[in-house]
């Protein structure tokens, strides 16, 4: 019905009346009062928490990048004063193995001289005990050898001593003159 009565036609069907554009532009204007008053302040609050929150954890980044640095140094100063103090221990058991080794050659030699003069006093004695055993030995034969030439018994104990005696004399001159040769 309305269309009938003064409907616009053409270009003026998408201009709208005076009327409604006074009254678009008040309610926008209240609108737009309205945001500005009530919504731009909480929404720049808001930005604002953000880009305190922003800058906060870059200066807590950047505090922790510091410290990661300062750490790391120290890291490595401890990491050289580890590795300067390994350095001194090895050569701290070095020195010690060495010193062990020397005080063990040491104390083998010393126990292999030990051992030596013992067995060199061993020998000597059973040298002796052989001397002495050869000397009756022999005696005993050179004894009973007289007799034999002589053929009487030498019963005196003066005379086979004598005889003996003179005997084993004569076999030390003869080994003594053997080993000068």
């Amino acid at each position: 019905m309305w269309l009938a009565e003064g409907a616009p036609e053409g270009i003026n069907l998408f201009i709208p009346p005076w009327s409604e554009v006074i009254i678009s532009l008040v309610c926008l204007g209240i609108s737009a009062i309205a945001v500005a008053k009530y919504g731009v302040p909480r929404y720049l609050k808001v930005l604002d928490a953000r880009a305190e929150a922003i800058e906060g954890g870059l200066a807590r980044a950047s505090e922790a990048a510091e410290e990661i640095a300062r750490l790391r140094q120290g890291m490595d100063v401890e990491k050289e004063a580890a590795r300067i103090e390994a350095a001194h221990i090895r050569e701290e058991a070095k020195a010690d193995a060495q010193a062990l080794i020397a005080a063990s050659k040491a104390k083998a030699a010393e126990e292999a001289r030990r051992i030596q003069e013992a067995a060199q006093r061993q020998i000597a004695s059973e040298r002796k005990a052989a001397e002495v055993s050869l000397r009756v030995d022999v005696g005993e034969l050179a004894t009973a050898l007289a007799e034999k030439i002589v053929g009487e018994a030498l019963r005196d104990n003066a005379i086979a001593g004598r005889v003996i005696d003179r005997f084993l004399a004569d076999l030390d001159a003869r080994s003594g003159a053997e080993k000068g040769a």
